[in-house]
């Protein structure tokens, strides 16, 4: 039985030649100084070309948006000529790449931002775990609450941030309004305290949504959330009545996708997706990394109509042909998987080396 996964997709905004997307994976590699992306980074993504769709690993927006070292930036023309370049080997290989867009919010430390402050809807702290620094793990401090016209801010970096996008050669972007970062703390019970117009939990999202699709097109733009996901500390009490709220807000709009993330308790994909009548970009976050049959099965009760994969992309850069092919796959290795050179990052073997088959001891791609 051929898989829906190898199908072509059309939308609207959405031509793509099969329905295996790579998800946002943070691998750290940029120059950690300017966050312009380097060459090794061009290699990486041009050898998983074959994606229906590349969303790239996530990018600041702002200079106290970023959440560790060697995270790329979009807010400067040196940014814009190093993911230019990327981009263009991207396409040259006959790939199709989005942006997406990673404000980090309190999930960051003053030694990242250059000795600022951390920002976030309110000011209260994530109150366990560690971030990862250039001078090792280090306790995640207390945030600045940001003003209203820091928030105000804080939505047209993103308009801004998406058009140097565009003009850097992305197919479109993807916000991330998931995992504990800024939206969704916007979004959250504990995290978003305000008393003000944000006391109105969905509206940062919808603002910082509208105000990229005005500026690029919203057949451009993309969403992700992760509904009812505790991580970083987030508490989502009952995430259907917001989500809800979100989606009605934006289904209009003609949004490139909405990317769900199917995690925790609530079954956020069987909820939401009659609600969406757009392009729905599934995800699920689980222990073990998600497979082709729980894919295939997303997408033939129609709750998905693209699935992304991530730690099985980053493993295996021509997954769509290992999937065509019932080839075994490359296990993920632990090494290399934030920062450093090309141990762990442009070293898998692809079937096209000669060296795919039969080294891996992995069950093939099913």
């Amino acid at each position: 039985m051929n898989s829906p996964l190898l199908t072509p997709y059309r939308s609207t905004a959405l031509h793509l030649p099969n329905r295996t997307a790579m998800a946002p994976m943070t691998r750290a590699r940029a120059d950690d100084t300017t966050g312009v992306p380097t060459p090794i980074m061009t290699e990486y993504y041009t050898q998983r070309a074959a994606a229906g769709l590349i969303v790239s690993e996530g990018i600041w927006p702002h200079p106290l948006g970023k959440g560790g070292p060697g995270v790329p930036g979009l807010t400067e023309s040196a940014h814009v000529e190093g993911w230019r370049r990327l981009t263009r080997a991207v396409h040259a290989a006959g790939g199709r790449i989005f942006a997406q867009l990673w404000h980090v919010g309190r999930v960051s430390h003053p030694d990242l931002l250059g000795g600022e402050q951390p920002v976030a809807p309110s000011a209260v702290a994530i109150s366990h775990g560690q971030i990862f620094t250039a001078a090792g793990p280090k306790d995640y401090v207390a945030p600045r609450e940001l003003s209203a016209a820091e928030t105000a801010e804080t939505v047209r970096s993103h308009a801004t941030a998406a058009r140097n996008a565009i003009d850097a050669g992305f197919d479109g972007v993807e916000i991330n309004g998931a995992y504990g970062y800024l939206i969704a703390q916007f979004l959250s019970d504990n995290a978003n305290l305000r008393t003000d117009g944000y006391s109105d939990r969905v509206r940062f999202a919808i603002e910082v949504v509208e105000a990229v699709a005005a500026t690029i097109g919203a057949d451009r733009t993309g969403l992700r959330i992760s509904p009812g996901n505790p991580l970083l500390d987030i508490v989502e009490s009952d995430p259907a009545p917001r989500y809800h709220r979100l989606l009605d807000a934006l289904d209009g709009m003609g949004l490139a996708y909405l990317h769900v993330v199917q995690s925790g308790k609530y079954a956020a994909l069987e909820d939401l997706r009659p609600r969406w009548n757009g392009t729905v970009v599934a995800t699920c976050d689980s222990p073990e990394p998600g497979g082709r049959e729980q894919a295939e099965r997303a997408l033939r009760a129609g709750l998905a109509d693209v699935y992304a994969f991530g730690r099985l992309f980053l493993a295996n850069p021509d997954l769509p042909q290992r999937i065509a092919s019932d080839a075994p796959l490359n296990p993920m290795r632990t090494t290399g998987m934030y920062g450093g050179g090309a141990e762990g990052y442009v070293d898998y073997p692809r079937l096209s080396d000669g060296a795919g088959r039969g080294r891996t001891g992995v069950s093939p791609a099913r």
